[in-house]
């Protein structure tokens, strides 16, 4: 019976994980460029003496899915959206660089452009910065041109050009603050052929409907394998019995 109640605790504990990456999934439906977290379980054998028979019902998260959410059009100047495979670079709260999707760009005091989650957004030299203006515009290839205070629109001068990268996504990984980077610490380098379509967002690539019947399949996975659990306690408690009658 303590084999029927490890299985039973090892399954329950790995459910919990698993409604985990789904609930995250579910609470980022509405959170731009956002990439949903895959995962799958698996049985992994316990290697040691006296365990030969026991095997762990082990979720493993098998990395992000990287097809392209709906593209909304919004119409303001400072949202952009990636077109086709490619990512926005963007300096991560460490200091390194890591790449999103997320393109709900704004201008943060000191004139910093950054996402909308507070990352500041890469140009050629460093952290885009842009200087006082009257408009502004970011063409497809991510230059971003400004019109000065006071100066006709004949004016429009560039400022820096937005770092465009298309690494191979089997290399990158996401990290706790929902960023991708490179593994082994590398860089991607800029992509002349990733494009942007100004005032326009891609969302989410959850799928809603598919995400909340997962859910409910889990809730019912982990009910079963609490009720494994009681089983065995019950079955335990008629043993002793037995054995206090004979």
């Amino acid at each position: 019976m303590d084999k029927m109640l490890y299985l039973g605790m090892t399954g329950a504990k790995q459910t919990e994980y698993a409604q985990a990456i789904n609930s995250n999934n579910l609470a980022n439906v509405s959170t731009t460029g956002f990439r949903a977290d895959l995962h799958s379980f698996s049985s992994v054998p316990i290697e040691g003496p006296g365990v030969d028979t026991r095997v762990n019902a082990v979720v493993d998260s098998y990395g992000t899915d990287f097809s392209q959410g709906p593209v909304a059009n919004t119409g303001r100047d400072l949202d952009v959206a990636v077109k086709g495979s490619g990512f926005i670079a963007v300096q991560a709260p460490d200091g390194t660089e890591a790449y999103t999707r997320a393109g709900d760009l704004r201008i943060e005091a000191g004139g910093l452009l950054a996402t909308g989650a507070g990352h500041l957004v890469l140009g050629n030299g460093g952290p885009v910065a842009i200087p006082p203006n009257s408009s502004l515009l970011i063409g497809g290839d991510g230059t971003i041109s400004i019109q000065p205070f006071g100066q006709g629109p004949e004016t429009l001068s560039i400022v820096d050009r937005i770092k465009l990268v298309n690494p191979d996504v089997s290399r990158l990984q996401k990290g706790p603050d929902g960023l991708l980077r490179v593994r082994d610490g590398e860089t991607a380098d800029p992509d002349g052929s990733v494009s942007l379509t100004s005032g326009a967002l891609e969302r989410s690539n959850v799928n809603v409907a598919k995400t909340l019947v997962n859910m409910i399949e889990l809730a019912r996975q982990y009910e079963m394998q609490v009720n494994v659990m009681k089983t065995s306690e019950e079955n335990a408690d008629v043993a002793a019995q037995l054995m206090r009658l004979s």
